[in-house]
């Protein structure tokens, strides 16, 4: 019997078209909270720019944020896994080096690192909706704090040879313009443990929801996996259930297909 359901976010609640919750998901996680069902967010998104969930915020028991980086509930902090600081030294000169942006999330903010950041206001607010990331803040004060995330706009090859002289991160990618890239002990599927033996809850009786790369850890480590039908190639393989897409009730027919509601 599922208990607890774990959402990302983009691709999977929120539509990539229209930006917004499709009214089926919505009225979907409304009859599982009726019935007792807690509610998470399992998203790679920092806290500060989670902007497009307003329509079930009132039905979410906690996050998973930055991949598994930092995960709280309510005021309490669950988890919270930084990037060693030779690392994150390491992803800033290189996208310096190699002409690219970041953006740094950690404990004293989000800032965008780099040169060329056309290409981040293009894809956070054009693509994704992002309408509240100041890409000119200086990232000075971000790095001087822990760092959660640093989300590179690197192409893949970029990110394979980067990733080779990181020892202390892992990297996930679920878009084809960037990669989030967090400590080694920080994705959706350690954020899923943390959160359960948090609130006691029976990792067998979790069901977790995405669509991206990043989203395979915790596809792989809850009781059911599911995938949206939106989702890359490389996430179907792992899951245990392969859903329709975002923008066809996929939400909804798959917790109507596993009887949880």
């Amino acid at each position: 019997m599922i208990k607890s359901l774990f959402f990302d976010i983009d691709g999977t609640l929120c539509s990539l078209k229209t930006h917004e919750i499709p009214l089926s998901t919505v009225e979907a996680l409304e009859a599982a909270k009726a019935q007792g069902v807690k509610i998470f967010i399992s998203t790679g998104r920092p806290i500060q720019i989670i902007n497009n969930i307003g329509a079930i915020e009132h039905l979410v028991d906690g996050y998973i944020t930055t991949n598994g980086a930092y995960c709280f509930v309510g005021d309490k902090e669950v988890c919270s896994t930084p990037i060693p600081t030779a690392d994150v030294l390491t992803l800033t000169a290189d996208a310096i080096a190699e002409g690219y942006p970041c953006i740094v999330a950690g404990d004293r903010g989000i800032a965008v690192y780099g040169n060329a950041r056309e290409i981040v206001d293009r894809v956070f607010r054009g693509e994704l909706n992002v309408s509240n990331l100041d890409i000119d803040r200086p990232a000075d004060e971000v790095l001087a704090g822990k760092v959660l995330q640093v989300t590179s706009f690197c192409s893949p090859e970029q990110e394979q040879k980067l990733m080779s002289r990181v020892g202390g991160c892992v990297s996930g990618r679920w878009h084809p313009a960037f990669t989030d890239i967090t400590a080694d002990g920080a994705d959706k599927g350690k954020g899923l443990v943390a959160m359960t033996r948090h609130l006691g809850l029976d990792i067998s009786e979790t069901m977790a929801f995405g669509d991206g790369g990043n989203d395979i850890s915790i596809i792989r480590r809850a009781g059911i996996g599911v995938a949206m039908g939106n989702g890359g190639d490389d996430v179907k393989a792992v899951a245990d259930y392969v859903t329709t897409a975002v923008d066809d009730d996929g939400v909804m027919n798959a917790l109507r297909h596993f009887n949880v509601i």
